[in-house]
C-alpha cells in the first residue's frame, strides 16, 4: 500500500521529519533519552544529537533532561516538545486525507482524480 512520508522545513534551515517526532514520542512514552534511541535502534549520541537540532531549530528547548544520581535521571517532553508532536501529527493525518484518493490512484486502485474524473 501507498504511504505518504512527511517532512517540514522550517527556517532557518531546520527539518522537522518522522524520524525526529517518533524520538520525541519514544522520550515521552520511555522517560529517558537513552531508553528512546534504543527503543529505536539508535546510540544515545544520535538520539541526543537529534534533540540539540530540535532544540536549536526552536531556539528553546523540546526535551528537558535530569542529570542521573540516586534518584535517577530523564526526560521529558516541554510544552514545546508536546505541540510539535501533536501539530506534526494533525498535519500528517490532514496530508494523508488530502492524499488517500491519489494514492489509490497511483497503485491501480481507483481511477486518478481530476477534472475528467467520473462522479462518484
Amino acid at each position: 500500500m501507498a504511504s505518504l512520508s512527511l517532512r517540514i522545513d522550517l527556517d532557518p534551515g531546520g527539518r522537522i521529519g518522522p524520524g525526529k517526532i517518533e524520538l520525541l514520542e519514544a522520550i515521552a512514552a520511555l522517560g529517558s533519552i537513552s531508553a528512546a534511541g534504543r527503543a529505536m535502534d539508535m546510540s544515545y549520541r544520535r538520539a541526543w544529537t537529534l534533540v540539540e537540532e530540535v532544540n536549536a531549530i526552536f531556539g528553546r528547548p523540546a526535551v528537558e533532561s535530569q542529570a542521573g544520581g540516586r534518584r535517577g535521571g530523564g526526560a521529558r517532553l516541554t510544552a514545546l516538545g508536546v505541540a510539535l508532536v501533536s501539530g506534526f501529527r494533525a498535519v500528517e493525518r490532514a496530508a494523508a486525507e488530502a492524499a488517500a484518493e491519489h494514492l489509490a490512484a497511483l497503485q491501480g486502485e481507483v481511477a486518478p482524480p481530476g477534472p475528467d474524473a467520473p462522479e462518484r
